[in-house]
């Protein structure tokens, strides 16, 4: 993967699509735990890896690529979702998430139901995306003490809806 990474830098472009194809699932995940629907998850990868093309030369630590990705994919995510506040109430969860049960972690999706949407995001980077807290706090620009509470409140609201049940 360094390798590739290495290439991509120095302006390898099928290096660079290979590198892209490796993550898109990755960032196809992380899209979709921001934004409401496929159509603008799909925009917010596009975007991402134009950007991602366009500013690889700035990537100043190769092993921190996955990081920077997905920090340009959260960006771009937010902005979309700026973009689209009107629509979108706070707290509610998006109809397409409710409705797609194609996805393989279907189980997973149904347990984000359950939970605050402020929790979502840290547990599809611990759990699907396999990141550490410290990773997920730079990620997400907070406290990696934050992180760790988010993930201790959602798996306790998890834990009660499911003895409710």
């Amino acid at each position: 993967m360094q390798m590739l990474i290495e290439k991509a830098v120095q302006g390898d472009v099928e290096s660079f699509l290979e590198l892209m194809n490796i993550n898109s699932l990755a960032m196809y995940k992380v899209a979709r735990a921001i934004l409401s629907n496929d159509d603008d998850a799909a925009d917010a990868i596009q975007n991402t890896i134009l950007n991602c093309f366009q500013k690889l030369h700035t990537l100043k630590k190769l092993e921190f690529f996955k990081t920077w990705l997905t920090r340009i994919l959260i960006n771009e995510c937010n902005r979309i979702l700026r973009h689209h506040q009107k629509e979108h109430l706070p707290g509610e969860l998006p109809e397409a998430m409710k409705q797609d049960p194609a996805i393989a972690e279907f189980e997973f999706k149904e347990m984000l139901n359950l939970i605050d949407e402020k929790y979502r995001l840290v547990l599809v980077f611990y759990y699907l995306e396999g990141f550490k807290i410290p990773e997920i706090a730079e990620f997400l620009e907070m406290n990696e003490n934050t992180v760790k509470t988010r993930l201790a409140r959602a798996r306790e609201q998890i834990r009660t809806a499911y003895l409710e049940k």
